[in-house]
């Protein structure tokens, strides 16, 4: 990789990086260009050439921080066995959505989303618009289904269901084994549900 390449490259992780920490630190509205600039040790002018605004870059910062997770549970749907894939899903979809990054993002989409709905529109984008499209492939292939719509609403909300005591701090995140035994019941719902 040549050298101009690899400052862009840099420069653009640097960016990401200041802006992630930022959003979370002192959510969107609290968070300038200016600031991402100075924190990324880039000129504001060099943070606009990257992105075209706060929203776009709130968007990458999340793709990126999807990436960095390296929890791509998407993959899990590829397995042969059905029910191995729907479960190795649930459990990598779970342990993504308890993260601690995955947590600030939903406290900054509940705290500042109504007021800045941009930032709620760049996070469905990213995450569940593509999950729920991954999921809807699946059940077409897999069980003959043309509009599973509901059912993939159900099984995402049992699978969320641990998630609000977590996120309020009732409770700590639980434990794998816990997040498994979750899993599973939740698989068997929908294909109870399926009638399979």
């Amino acid at each position: 990789m040549k050298k101009i390449e690899q400052n862009k490259k840099l420069k653009i992780q640097r960016i990401l990086k200041a802006a992630q920490e930022l959003f979370q630190s002192n959510g969107f509205i609290g968070t300038s260009m200016d600031k991402i600039a100075e924190q990324a040790h880039v000129t504001k002018q060099t943070v606009y050439r990257y992105f075209e605004s706060k929203e776009a870059l709130f968007k990458s910062a999340l793709e990126a921080q999807r990436l960095d997770a390296n929890n791509n549970f998407l993959d899990a749907l590829d397995l042969e066995d059905t029910t191995k894939a729907l479960n190795a899903f649930a459990v990598g979809f779970i342990e993504r959505h308890l993260s601690k990054a995955h947590l600030a993002n939903i406290r900054l989409l509940v705290s500042e989303g109504p007021m800045v709905p941009e930032i709620t529109r760049a996070f469905y984008a990213v995450g569940p618009t593509k999950t729920k499209a991954s999921l809807a492939r699946f059940f077409k292939e897999r069980f003959n289904i043309e509009n599973a719509q509901y059912e993939i609403d159900v099984f995402l909300s049992i699978l969320l269901s641990m998630r609000m005591t977590v996120l309020t701090g009732l409770v700590e995140p639980p434990s794998p084994a816990k997040i498994r035994q979750h899993s599973a019941k939740a698989v068997k719902s929908v294909l109870k549900l399926l009638d399979l």
